[in-house]
């Protein structure tokens, strides 16, 4: 899967996971946030989730907090 990190309007770091089948510019068209902290491949194991990659498109990487951020909020939406 793909994913792109928002800060939303609260500032808050808000991802959005979408398949790898749709482009990072297509997804980034759809979402009102301004801001793009980062983008690139997220996928889960054993271990929990792992980001990694880049989006040459948005000019954006994967960050080493990203995947701790994604399992927060599929843990808790309200986070």
């Amino acid at each position: 899967m793909k994913y792109i990190m928002f800060e939303d309007f609260a500032g808050i770091p808000e991802p959005i996971i979408f398949p790898r089948r749709i482009d990072f510019s297509e997804m980034r068209e759809q979402i009102p946030y301004s801001k793009v902290l980062s983008a690139g491949y997220v996928h889960v194991s054993g271990a929990g989730f792992a980001c990694h990659g880049e989006s040459k498109s948005l000019q954006a990487q994967a960050r080493s907090e990203d995947a701790l951020i994604i399992a927060a909020k599929l843990a808790d939406p309200e986070i």
